[in-house]
């Protein structure tokens, strides 16, 4: 009977932590369905001089097995590019910033690994070591992305201030592809 009942717990425990494991996967093949999609965005919170009244366009460009590259435009600005990765059931979002002549900004690759699964419509993801030391003032940021049929949204909170930065894409409308962004590789 022992090894029935260990079996038996085995069993229980096993659908829950599978459960959690996929999260992160069903969040991520959600966004894949974008792949080679465009959309327009605006922002709902924290605009900043560089974003006022420019035209804002998120690009699923590049999805691969374990990596999917969003660049983010803001008007002629095509430095920004969201890189996310997939690994052991967690997301890691990194900038990816250039320069017009694709060489990479002073504050560049920056961002977070998500703590835990998260859920299959949200990532939250802490500043990791890397932010730290490249962004001293960045320690206490958090980024989370939102995905479900209607909209993508991009945030940042530093915690401890005031600073909030949120962009709201519509996802029910496709716009025409933008240019590659700056220091693009296929």
């Amino acid at each position: 009977m022992k090894s029935v009942c260990v079996c038996l717990v085995l069993v229980l425990t096993m659908p829950a932590y599978a459960q959690e494991q996929a999260a992160a996967v069903q969040f991520w093949n959600r966004l894949k369905k974008h792949c080679g999609a465009a959309y327009e965005g605006v922002i709902t919170d924290g605009a900043t001089d560089d974003f006022k009244g420019k035209r804002l366009v998120m690009h699923v460009r590049s999805c691969e097995p374990a990596r999917i590259r969003i660049p983010f435009m803001v008007g002629e600005n095509r430095s920004r590019t969201w890189v996310l990765t997939l690994k052991d059931s967690l997301i890691t979002l990194k900038h990816d910033h250039r320069h017009e002549n694709g060489s990479p900004d002073k504050v560049t690759f920056y961002g977070g690994t998500a703590g835990n699964s998260g859920s299959p419509t949200l990532q939250v993801l802490p500043a990791d070591e890397e932010t730290r030391k490249r962004i001293p003032a960045a320690f206490s940021n958090v980024w989370w992305i939102s995905i479900d049929d209607q909209f993508f949204t991009y945030n940042l909170r530093r915690i401890g201030t005031d600073r909030l930065f949120t962009v709201r894409f519509d996802l029910r409308t496709p716009v025409p592809v933008p240019p590659a962004p700056w220091g693009w590789k296929e």
